[in-house]
Formats: C-alpha cells, sequence, structure tokens
C-alpha cells in the first residue's frame, strides 16, 4: 500500500491570468499559498482473485476490467499517461469537500500522479509532477483550467507563480518574515458558502469572455505584483485592501463568478468589520475567504454563524508520500 498526500491551496491575487488563453499572448502571475487540508489517496496492485480488474473509490465505486472503462477521468488518463496496464486499487479521502474553489479537482491529480509514480518506484520532481498534471487536465482530460492549482499542489508553500514567455511556469517561494506570514494567517477567516457550482461551465466563460477582459486581466496581474510587495513591507491592511480591489474586478470577468447569495454573505461580512476578501476558484460558490482584523472577527462569526467557517494553517510541503509499503505486482 503506498498513501500520497497533497494540499489544497487559496489563491490571493492573479487568478484568471493562469490560463494558457490569456498567458500564450500576455503574462501571467499568481500569488498564492496551499494550506493544511488535503487531498489522500492510497493505492496498490490489485490481486488477481476478483472478476474486476480495477477498482476505484472516491464518492462513487468503480469495478472495470480495463482503464479504459474507468468514468473519472483524470483516474482513467493518469493511469493511460504512466502506461500502467496492471490492475489497481485506488482510494481516495478528502479533508474538504471538491467542487469547492480549493484547487481539489488538481490536488487530486497530484497526488495520483505522485502515488503511482511511486507504485512504479518512480521518485518524481515537483516541476515534473506540476508540469504533467497541467497536460493531463488540460490535454488528456480537455478540462477548462489554469495552470496555478497543479503548479501549487506539487510544491506548496506560500508561492509567486508566472506564467508565460520561454519558460511559462517560473515558481519562487515567498520569503517574507515569519511574523508577517503568522500575523497574515491570523487574519483570514475561511468560510463554507454551499455547493453551487461547475468549476469547468465557469472557467469555459471566463476563457470565452479573455478578447473583451484584458484591461481586467491586465490590471489583476499587475496586482498580484502590488501584493508581493505589500507583503514584504509587512503592510497587512493594505494586504487586505488590495483583496477587495481584486476582488471588484474578478467579478467583471464573468455574470457566473458571483450570485445574489455569495453577494449578501460578502457585504455582510464587510458590514460587521472585513476589509477585504475574495470567492475561491473560479467562482459560482464554495468557499470564501475574508482579511478581517482580529478586533473584528468575533463580530463577523456573529454575523456569519450560519456558515461554517474552517480553521488552516500554511502549508509547505507540497504533495508528499506519507505511507510506503510496495507489495509488488
Amino acid at each position: 500500500m503506498i498513501i500520497s498526500r497533497t494540499p489544497f491551496r487559496i489563491s490571493f491575487f492573479g487568478g484568471g491570468t493562469d490560463y494558457p488563453a490569456w498567458f500564450k499572448d500576455h503574462k501571467g502571475a499568481v500569488l498564492a499559498t496551499t494550506i493544511n487540508k488535503y487531498c489522500y489517496i492510497s493505492c496498490r496492485y490489485l490481486p488477481p482473485f476478483f472478476e474486476h480488474k480495477s477498482r476505484i473509490i472516491y464518492s462513487i465505486i468503480e469495478t472495470v476490467k480495463g482503464a479504459g472503462d474507468i468514468k473519472h477521468p483524470s483516474v482513467r488518463e493518469v493511469l493511460k499517461f504512466l502506461k500502467i496496464r496492471d490492475g489497481v486499487e485506488i482510494h481516495h479521502d478528502g479533508d474538504l469537500p471538491a467542487r469547492t474553489g480549493l484547487g481539489s479537482s488538481s490536488a487530486f491529480t497530484v497526488g495520483l500522479l505522485n502515488v503511482l509514480y511511486a507504485l512504479k518506484g518512480v521518485m518524481p520532481t515537483k516541476d515534473r509532477l506540476a508540469r504533467e498534471a497541467i497536460h493531463v487536465e488540460q490535454q488528456m482530460c480537455q478540462e477548462s483550467v489554469g495552470c496555478q492549482d497543479q503548479t501549487l499542489a506539487a510544491y506548496g508553500g506560500f508561492n509567486f507563480i508566472e506564467f508565460g514567455g520561454n519558460n511559462h511556469l517560473q515558481v519562487r517561494s515567498i520569503t517574507i518574515p515569519a511574523n508577517t506570514l503568522k500575523g497574515l494567517q491570523s487574519h483570514l477567516m475561511l468560510y463554507f458558502t454551499g455547493f453551487s457550482r461547475n468549476a469547468s461551465e465557469i472557467a469555459r466563460h471566463q476563457i470565452d469572455n479573455i478578447p473583451q477582459k484584458q484591461f481586467e486581466l491586465t490590471t489583476m496581474y499587475d496586482m498580484a505584483f502590488q501584493a508581493l510587495d505589500i507583503l514584504k513591507k509587512g503592510n497587512l491592511e493594505k494586504f487586505g485592501k488590495l483583496m477587495y480591489e481584486s476582488w471588484k474586478i474578478k467579478r467583471e470577468l464573468s455574470a457566473k463568478i458571483s450570485t445574489s447569495h455569495i453577494d449578501d454573505i460578502y457585504d455582510t461580512a464587510m458590514r460587521a468589520g472585513a476589509i477585504g476578501g475574495k470567492l475561491l476558484g473560479a467562482g459560482g460558490g464554495g468557499f470564501v475567504l475574508f482579511f478581517v482584523p482580529l478586533a473584528k472577527q468575533k463580530a463577523v462569526k456573529e454575523k456569519l454563524k450560519k456558515l461554517l467557517l474552517v480553521p488552516f494553517e500554511f502549508e509547505n510541503l507540497g504533495s508528499q508520500i506519507i505511507f510506503y509499503q510496495p507489495s509488488g505486482k
């Protein structure tokens, strides 16, 4: 049995500029971090005692005679990509629900690549995991996804990632004082708004709008650099205010990003004392992140008491093999 653990992510600035449809002609940049909420994938070669050849367990259970029969697109295509023809059992568990804006789908793909490489006795680099997960999702699965989620899941940590140019994937680990990082984390409140989105559909709408949204995307790209500079100077309140400005622009990228329900939650938090915030992921639902001064957090909790507040911490390990006991074929 082999088990991988891969973190989910929180993206602060630049989301939307990591789509190839944008950065093939422009440049993209994202400021984001991974958190201590994870996707766990266990796998083993399946003993040949069953009618089925492989067994895949996630929100449903698939028992199949061949990899081509697998319905889960990421599992099917990763097995094809790695040329794994033996029967396998793959089991997925997650700390937080899927399709909620935390990069869970890409964490799954990265974690699956990592655990299946381990099954083959291979230790891939973080760069390889990121690039191959991007290839599997964008080219093989034909998903409307960007490039930040796979990169963050593979690398882990607080990163500034640039897209475009000859080397379109440049990852820089953010080096700021520990007290600044701790202060930022203490100002953040993560709420679950409910299930009401299809990330790929919303992302496709954003991608289709790119030709008409060059000003907004260029501004969001610039904001990623502004936010990085603000963090280096330790001005946390200014960071929170920039989150508010970024959210106003992100809402302009597609009419599908926000809903009246999300707008009500956001406005309630702001009236209670939040300085800024943003809906995570493509939009439409899932998790919303607020930047709230410590003195105002009690008031925000009271006003949003009907929503689930999720405590979290930053993490910096990325996708890891946390249990390795191969049994052979």
